[in-house]
């Protein structure tokens, strides 16, 4: 929920709804990248969503187990697994995290900075006035 909370935007009411919202601004952002080259986007939940988020232009993945720090494991595995780690950029504002994955060769990008890229403050949304 990294990502997700970096802004106090009541996601903490309906977390599958802001689960499903970030999918979406994800496929947005993703979309809007392959006239760059696009890149793979892939998201972690720590848990399964409560009802399955699929998607055709991005990973919607989760830590094998829910437990406290399970997303981080699996982010920390996934750059460990990769070739080539530092082609990896992982969205976090964790330090502990960033420590993690910095140490296997990915590069970072803060949390609340990506959040205002593929969600800019005060944007509207869906049926929002």
């Amino acid at each position: 929920m990294n990502v997700i909370g970096s802004r106090p935007d009541g996601w903490w009411k309906d977390r599958h709804g802001a689960m499903v919202a970030l999918v979406h601004r994800l496929e947005r952002w993703a979309s809007e990248q392959d006239g760059a080259g696009g890149k793979d986007v892939t998201v972690i939940f720590e848990r399964p969503p409560s009802t399955p988020i699929c998607s055709s232009v991005l990973e919607v993945a989760h830590a094998p187990k829910a437990a406290a720090n399970s997303a981080d494991d699996e982010i920390v595995r996934r750059v460990a697994a990769e070739p080539q780690p530092r082609d990896v950029r992982v969205v976090t504002s964790d330090k502990l995290l960033v420590e993690r994955v910095t140490n296997l060769g990915a590069s970072t990008y803060r949390a609340e900075r990506f959040r205002d890229l593929i969600d800019p403050r005060g944007a509207k949304h869906g049926g929002e006035r």
